[in-house]
């Protein structure tokens, strides 16, 4: 490990053990507001994170949202995963952006207990066919190079559009050029910014801290943000500056942040009792 690496790992953990001391303070309490509640992946502990059985369960919880992550294939075809590989979610390997749809769909899925299921990695087609007018999704768009995906943006607003569901699709993504594209190609879309750990006017990003500025993003009306870092202070700054904060990963309703307007949980089915 470089010394660069070393003293990375070490600013690191120092904001880890500065954001839970941090943090304690908002725990434990509830909003005036009742909270969203996003099933994380589908409810990534209700049964085979991503996959259509996930989020068909998650759906049925009562949840006010699904979560879920989109990469492109080789053959431009949307599909529905959480890593960037196919290594730990199904029986295969590879790269998804180098893989085609017919390849991706002779892998299977693989349950918690890491045996094969009978499930593939779902299009974007299918999960929207599964929750066109039982549940509003979020999608995130995972893309970090600029030549990654190329045109991922336009197919993906495209296709939501093409199920007539552009009224019950928020996206979101870290990457502010997904943002800015498709900002631009509908100004009309719902969008909102993914952050792991805001300090001060900062914020991690792929492995760098690049300067943050709530006014840069007029147009995104939620900041969504790493759970140790959802302090009362960051809450309420972005409330005064007219914008939403949704929290992840939360699966304990006890430690759910003070103000938050939303929860991203993979147990959404712990939270709906408690409204």
């Amino acid at each position: 490990m470089t010394h660069s690496r070393m003293r990375s790992v070490f600013l690191l953990g120092g904001l880890f053990l500065m954001s839970c001391t941090n943090t304690q303070s908002t725990m434990n309490t509830s909003s005036t507001q009742p909270q969203q509640i996003i099933a994380h992946r589908g409810g990534a502990l209700l049964g085979i994170e991503n996959s259509l059985s996930c989020i068909d369960r998650g759906i049925a919880t009562g949840a006010d949202m699904i979560e879920v992550d989109l990469h492109l294939t080789a053959d431009r075809q949307v599909v529905v995963c959480h890593d960037q590989t196919v290594n730990r979610t199904t029986n295969g390997r590879g790269r998804i952006e180098q893989m085609t749809l017919d390849e991706i769909r002779q892998l299977r899925l693989l349950r918690p207990d890491g045996t094969a299921s009978d499930e593939v990695i779902p299009t974007l087609d299918q999960v929207l066919e599964l929750s066109k007018d039982r549940c509003p999704l979020l999608l995130e768009i995972k893309k970090k190079r600029s030549d990654q995906y190329a045109g991922i943006e336009q197919l993906a607003d495209s296709i939501v559009k093409a199920h007539g569901m552009q009224d019950q699709v928020v996206f979101q993504s870290f990457n502010d050029e997904v943002l800015a594209a498709l900002h631009a190609i509908d100004p009309t879309l719902r969008l909102e910014k993914l952050l792991v750990c805001p300090i001060g006017d900062k914020y991690l990003f792929d492995g760098r801290f690049v300067r943050f500025s709530a006014e840069k993003y007029n147009y995104v009306t939620s900041f969504n943000v790493f759970r140790l870092f959802a302090s009362v202070h960051f809450i309420r700054r972005m409330h005064q500056m007219g914008k939403e904060v949704k929290v992840w990963t939360v699966n304990d309703p006890k430690r759910a942040p003070e103000g938050a307007d939303g929860i991203i949980t993979d147990q959404p089915e712990l939270f709906i009792p408690k409204r």
